[in-house]
């Protein structure tokens, strides 16, 4: 049996059996967001790949941006040197913060939290984004994370999640991280169930033996005035 048939059939065993696994998620075991090593695997993983799809979305544009769940702020240096935006970043790990406010980023602009319930005003930000970090929620966890993301932001929300490669719902997985592997339109039906209205995805070019990256998009009409992006 190839490589890719035993990935397959692996798959497919994940999505009959989901139903006996969790059917919600477990709560993520946090102990991983202080540990020294994951934190430096964070500042790797998405080099050449996540980071400049980042830079691709918010090229040339202005406002404020939440970077949430931004872990040790890897994507402000490729954000930087964009005098129009404003970086602000949340997230769970006061270890991975520690390592934001080192890398360089105005500890004001940085808070420990749960993106459950984000201590920002309606409408304070005009992007929104996350990476790889939704899928690691329960069921809960997710609604209440974009509800969230929905009300705190005027403009554009873009989230990177990963999704089956055999566009099967494989549930709860627990594999060192647990998450969710699901299919494209579990997760359109999450984001509309948050925000209404249409979701666009992109295909990202990250991705992994047994899983794809997505990009998932919700436009506020009124950023399209200020060079929100539109997409198909």
């Amino acid at each position: 049996m190839t490589s890719n048939s035993k990935l397959l059939a692996l798959s497919i065993r994940n999505s009959l059996t989901k139903k006996f696994r969790r059917s919600k998620g477990a709560q993520q075991d946090l102990d991983i967001y202080h540990d020294e090593d994951f934190a430096s695997f964070l500042d790797e993983w998405g080099n050449g790949t996540v980071w400049n799809e980042v830079q691709m979305f918010l090229n040339n544009r202005n406002g404020a941006v939440l970077d949430l769940a931004c872990g040790t702020g890897r994507t402000w240096d490729f954000l930087r040197h964009n005098c129009g935006l404003e970086y602000f970043g949340y997230d769970i790990s006061s270890t991975l913060i520690d390592r934001a406010i080192k890398r360089g980023i105005e500890s004001n602009r940085l808070l420990v939290g749960d993106a459950t319930n984000l201590p920002y005003a309606n409408n304070q930000f005009d992007y929104v984004f996350s990476i790889g970090s939704l899928e690691h929620f329960t069921l809960e966890g997710i609604s209440l994370a974009l509800h969230e993301s929905n009300r705190v932001c005027s403009g554009m929300n873009f989230h990177l999640l990963p999704i089956s490669r055999f566009g099967l719902n494989e549930g709860w997985l627990e594999n060192g991280q647990s998450y969710w592997l699901n299919n494209k339109s579990w997760w359109i039906n999450q984001f509309r169930a948050a925000f209404g209205g249409h979701v666009s995805t992109i295909e990202s070019t990250w991705s992994a033996p047994n899983m794809r990256g997505i990009w998932f998009i919700t436009v506020n009409p009124d950023c399209l005035s200020k060079g929100g992006i539109s997409a198909g």
